[in-house]
């Protein structure tokens, strides 16, 4: 499953103006119903790999929030308006859409698919994970997660 982009994300969203929506962590349990949506960014990140290459990434994040009220639901199109007051933050461009969440500890977590069931949108997140970016140059096999051999060179970090 990919990650879903910001285009795609918020056609959904129109498609379902009334539905309410709810996120599933990548371990079954669910955001609480009465979430909010705090923040809409762009979020860049720009860094150097292992082997010296430099990177950059973006995505959409929407940072969830649990208060006290929990009454509150939010519905597909007040996420839809809301994005879409964000839009010169998003510089137009099709991100990949992240959910920022805590649970003990901020997590970013990919939107990765849905669910239409009936009068609710079921939002599903996966996992993100860390990785060599510069197997070739840190002498870890392609096919290998790792090998201990070190990304800082013959002489280790």
């Amino acid at each position: 499953m990919g990650e879903m982009r910001l285009s795609a994300f918020d056609r959904l969203l129109r498609e379902e103006p009334s539905s309410q929506l709810r996120f599933a962590l990548p371990d079954g349990s669910l955001v609480p119903a009465h979430f909010h949506v705090t923040e809409v960014g762009h979020v860049e990140k720009r860094f150097i790999d292992c082997g010296g290459t430099r990177r950059s990434t973006a995505a959409c994040v929407l940072q969830l929030w649990v208060a006290d009220d929990r009454d509150h639901r939010l519905a597909a199109g007040k996420l839809s308006a809301i994005l879409a007051m964000a839009s010169d933050l998003l510089a137009g461009q099709d991100l990949p859409v992240e959910v920022e969440f805590e649970r003990g500890v901020v997590s970013q977590y990919p939107v990765v698919g849905f669910e239409r069931q009936q009068g609710l949108l079921l939002l599903h997140l996966g996992m993100k994970h860390t990785d060599c970016l510069a197997k070739d140059r840190c002498g870890i096999p392609l096919a290998s997660g790792g090998s201990g051999s070190s990304c800082c060179g013959p002489g280790g970090c």
